[in-house]
């Protein structure tokens, strides 16, 4: 008889649940989140599992990896598609949750979601730190410029040279202000070097990142949109076609249809914010500026931005951009206007 098992995990200890092809449980525990405490305790069953789930989370792609190397059929499931599984569950707890995971698996009714390499997670965390950083830099200058403009002293427009020299210029006559603009100064300027080195940092990623280079050939698309694509899509044979990578990142509208009913809304804005982000970006600087090598895509989407208005416009384009980065990954070959627009 097939078992099937659910690990709820948690930062501690996971729930695990182990059910039988009848959906009886057969056994339940708490055990420590560490691949070794798990692996070891799914061993000790004396039994083989034709699957064990997991809801995809922070610690969930280190499990995950353990496991599939000791030779687990190990399945990381969509958190969204989980969370609606269980919206009838009256009681919500961990050990719940280990039970309806593990039916899920005896059911099969679960969207797999794909474990990203080491590489790819490691691109990620120095784009996740940069922008932290960038984010960061921001709050200070604005919080300089907020505190001065209480006092009648505009700062006006500045570059990342300029704004300390501006700044203790307009307090020089100002004791408290001195002294809070020298503190947040100080700060400013240990933000502004690591954002430089993060920045220095990425560019060198992207050069020696043969995707990341392949899609920079893309007109609009620098280093950052580069890295945040390729680093999503890690395989892009996991794709079947290239008309599902705007889907996947939300990039479609949502569709609801039920009787007479027939209703097309916005874009559904699930998968990944950041994906969906940087596209954007890139098709914003597509349409804005004169950029070159685009004239067939930049034609395209302004026809929609007449028909709809340029805020869609930058949507498709950006959905657009999606599909033809996902080729050019596919294929290996750079960006190619005329086939772009086809």
């Amino acid at each position: 008889m097939n078992h099937y098992a659910g690990i709820d995990v948690s930062l501690e200890c996971s729930s695990v649940c182990v059910v039988d092809a009848s959906g009886m449980i057969v056994c339940e525990s708490k055990v420590a989140s560490e691949p070794e405490a798990l692996i070891a305790w799914y061993g000790s069953l004396g039994f083989d599992l034709a699957r064990i789930g997991l809801e995809a989370g922070p610690l969930s792609q280190w499990l995950y990896a353990a496991m599939r190397e000791a030779g687990f059929a190990v399945e990381l499931l969509e958190t969204r598609h989980v969370r609606k599984a269980f919206e009838a569950m009256p009681v919500k707890s961990d050990r719940n949750d280990a039970r309806g995971i593990a039916q899920l698996m005896r059911l099969g009714w679960f969207r797999p979601v794909h474990c990203k390499s080491i590489g790819a997670q490691e691109t990620r965390a120095v784009l996740t730190a940069r922008k932290l950083v960038q984010s960061k830099l921001q709050d200070v200058e604005n919080s300089l410029r907020g505190i001065l403009r209480g006092f009648g002293l505009k700062v006006g427009k500045t570059t990342n040279r300029s704004f300390a020299g501006r700044i203790r210029e307009l307090v020089a006559d100002h004791a408290s202000l001195e002294m809070i603009a020298e503190a947040l100064l100080s700060v400013h300027s240990v933000l502004l070097r690591e954002f430089k080195t993060f920045e220095k940092q990425v560019r060198s990623m992207a050069r020696s990142d043969a995707k990341a280079k392949l899609l920079m050939s893309t007109p609009a698309v620098g280093p950052i949109v580069a890295l945040t694509y390729a680093s999503a899509i890690d395989d892009p044979a996991r794709f079947q076609s290239s008309k599902r990578v705007g889907p996947h990142f939300g990039l479609t509208p949502r569709k609801y249809q039920s009787g007479q009913t027939d209703v097309t809304g916005r874009i559904s804005k699930i998968g990944d914010a950041t994906v969906r982000t940087a596209l954007y970006e890139a098709a914003h600087i597509m349409l804005i500026k004169p950029v070159k090598g685009c004239s067939q895509l930049k034609s395209w989407a302004m026809r929609i931005a007449r028909r709809s208005g340029m805020k869609k416009a930058k949507v498709a384009l950006a959905r657009k951009l999606a599909v033809i980065l996902h080729r050019m990954l596919v294929s290996g070959t750079p960006f190619n206007a005329a086939a772009a627009a086809a």
